[in-house]
């Protein structure tokens, strides 16, 4: 499991049920769950289910972020950060695409991004009884086991025979509802284009998370099959037409893990423990990183990308922790906790066959503020972001893991999930010792500065070595920055991995115990406790309010809606849209106000009045990056690729006043094309 996704599995501990009244334009909704009818009554719309059907089969899951497939030969559009780090793989210092673009002249001249893939939703189906009644009797980490094994049952039987399809069972209401979710999956992944990464990040860390927004945040990828380029008969739209303000979008995408149902109880968790824990530890590796990039050139390219991942992470962080200081936003989350309470009181029946699922979940909060540091910094930090060290966890896991049966295993090593494992360990990246090492002893000091010394786990990784000392001998002496070294650990299994005399291999086994510990506990005091008491909850929830409201977001793929609009905040109103003329009015030729050579270059050939970036109301959060954003037609008008500081309280609530999704608009990409970058045989294929 990477680093990002144990951290996300860590979050999604503290995701229970509430049910606020859902507001106009709310809701990350499932494509089988859609509210058509409110829909259309409020936006004037006629969508239907075939809509649904053609928006669902274009939209494209691309690693942590989402996509659109626009054209019939497998041509996606998303994001340039999205891309960026295949864009960083495929430089060098001496060839540095985030410099100057990547504009291949052809399709022969597209290149594989590394260990990418896509993914594209094509059937979901409903698997609830099965999960419910394997989760029947057991409790605690049994009660966890029992649910993963049955998934990896599920997922096994329905993808069994089929090497392009991905089956994940995915849960909804925090176990009210389970669905299986197939995908058609595309393991060959090149880019198509992707501007100068001054073009796409205008601004930096200043402008992000903020409107007005003057960024060309997008680059084109294309899938492929058995060495061409994939058929993709079902696709959007490009309409590069000038949006208006009013008129209805929606957005399609795999949004990250909202929190939303929380109760109270657990809000004050996040915010009392979680958040500021990892807000501490984020910024001080931010620090840590300016501080590497600062030494050279070489450095700075180094750690560019990793960087802005950070700086986006601390960010989001801060705007999270203003939500949950907020009294009002506060008081509006506990009068819809306390109207559930009354709704499910008033329902003797259902009172009866409940109990109190936020007793129970009040009871675990002092557990889970206890076993937080130690379940973050042994198990889902585990490694610091260190690709190396990456490598060593997933070889050692997989060996360990791949010895017992495929329903005794941990969740992310089943049989059906090998192989996405598999190819993330090799693929062909470039491995930056210096900063793999600064990442390792980060990682070590942090992790005993927050259990202590005397920590005997804290011992267990050090043994009586310094953070610095440990790192540099394990990064400076091992052979896993070479593929076939880890692919020859991976066929040959645990007796290859016992047998290594690689001093990363052999120190990440040695840990397993302190690492595997920390996650058992944490399974057995607070996922199985919590998961048990969430499907409770979700019970009482579907008594008191139905199914027709939505769940929270999963990583999976979400529509929501809303229209093209500003907003007003504290007296101050921002109008919905930017412009090229706004761009070259806010250029300074200072970083990180200096306008991409290249895009300078033809600011006289871009009409000025072209509309760059737009504001709408729709329900978006971390992961909807490159989401299509979609008129009432189905034709792709922008991609999603940031919100404001103040939507960053989405992941605990919706505000209208507020929320806003930042979109680069198609008009924008369609000009960066014809006018800055000469990729003409794009523009014919979009059939401009």
């Amino acid at each position: 499991m990477t680093l990002g996704r144990r951290i996300v599995a860590a979050a999604t501990a503290f995701t229970l049920i509430a049910a606020p009244a859902v507001q106009a334009g709310e809701g990350m909704w499932t494509f089988d769950n859609f509210p058509i009818a409110r829909v259309n009554a409020t936006l004037g719309t006629n969508i239907d289910q075939a809509w649904l059907d053609r928006v669902r089969l274009s939209s494209v899951k691309f690693g942590g972020c989402s996509a659109g497939v626009v054209s019939g030969e497998g041509l996606v559009m998303t994001n340039n950060h999205c891309v960026a780090s295949c864009v960083a793989q495929l430089s060098t210092p001496e060839v540095n695409y985030a410099a100057t673009g990547f504009l291949p002249a052809s399709r022969a001249e597209e290149k594989r991004c590394p260990g990418a893939s896509a993914e594209i939703l094509t059937d979901i189906s409903d698997v609830t009884g099965r999960m419910q009644a394997a989760g029947a009797g057991q409790s605690g980490a049994a009660f966890v086991r029992a649910r993963d094994a049955e998934a990896a049952a599920i997922e096994a039987e329905a993808c069994a025979g089929k090497t392009d399809s991905r089956c994940q069972v995915v849960t909804l209401y925090r176990g009210g509802q389970f669905k299986l979710y197939t995908y058609k999956r595309y393991s060959d992944v090149r880019l198509a284009w992707a501007p100068e990464d001054r073009a796409a990040t205008f601004g930096g860390d200043l402008d992000n998370f903020n409107f007005p927004r003057f960024a060309i945040d997008a680059a084109f990828i294309r899938l492929y099959e058995n060495g061409a380029p994939a058929a993709t008969p079902v696709h959007f739209k490009w309409n590069a037409s000038k949006p208006v303000e009013g008129q209805p979008i929606f957005v399609t995408g795999s949004p990250g893990a909202t929190q939303r149902l929380l109760t109270q109880d657990q809000l004050y968790t996040v915010r009392d423990v979680v958040l500021p824990m990892d807000q501490l530890i984020t910024s001080e590796l931010r620090g840590r990183m300016i501080r590497y990039g600062e030494k050279s050139p070489e450095h700075a390219f180094q750690v560019m990308d990793p960087l802005v991942s950070l700086e986006n992470t601390y960010k989001r962080g801060i705007g999270r922790m203003r939500a949950l200081i907020d009294v009002d936003f506060m008081a509006r989350r506990a009068a819809d906790e306390a109207d559930f309470k009354a709704r499910v009181a008033a329902n003797p029946a259902l009172a009866a066959e409940v109990g109190d699922p936020w007793g129970e979940l009040a009871a675990i909060q002092p557990i889970q503020r206890a076993l937080y540091p130690s379940y973050s910094m042994l198990e889902a930090r585990a490694g610091g972001g260190s690709v190396l060290f990456g490598y060593a966890w997933t070889l050692v896991r997989a060996a360990q893991e791949r010895a017992k049966p495929s329903g005794e295993r941990l969740p992310e090593y089943v049989d059906g999930r090998l192989g996405a494992a598999q190819s993330r360990i090799m693929a062909e990246r470039p491995i930056y010792p210096e900063l793999e090492e600064m990442q390792v002893s980060w990682w070590l000091s942090k992790t005993r500065e927050w259990l202590t010394v005397d920590d005997p786990r804290v011992r267990g990784l050090l043994g009586r070595e310094s953070p610095e000392g440990l790192a540099a001998r394990v990064i400076g002496g091992t052979k896993l920055a070479d593929p076939a070294v880890r692919r020859a650990l991976w066929e040959g299994g645990l007796e290859a991995i016992e047998a290594s005399d690689d001093p990363l291999i052999q120190w990440v086994l040695s840990i397993q115990d302190e690492s595997r510990a920390a996650r058992a506990e944490w399974e057995e005091r607070v996922v199985g406790p919590t998961d048990r008491a969430s499907e409770t909850l979700a019970r009482a929830r579907f008594g008191a309010y139905g199914d027709s409201v939505y769940p929270d977001a999963t990583g999976t793929l979400r529509l929501t809606w809303g229209r093209v609009e500003g907003w007003t905040w504290q007296g101050q109103t921002v109008p919905a849209f930017t412009d090229f003329a706004g761009l070259w009015d806010r250029m300074t030729g200072a970083a990180p106000f200096d306008v991409a050579p290249k895009l300078l270059a033809a600011r006289d050939r871009i009409p000025a009045d072209t509309v760059l970036n737009m504001a709408v109301s729709t329900d978006t959060i971390g992961g909807s990056s490159g989401s299509p954003a979609v008129n009432a037609a189905g034709e792709i008008v922008g991609a999603n690729f940031d919100s404001t500081i103040l939507t960053q309280r989405n992941a605990y609530g919706y505000d209208p006043n507020v929320n806003r999704s930042v979109i680069v608009t198609t008009g924008a990409v369609t000009v960066a094309l014809r006018d800055v970058y000469g990729m003409d045989h794009l523009l014919a294929e979009l059939g401009v």
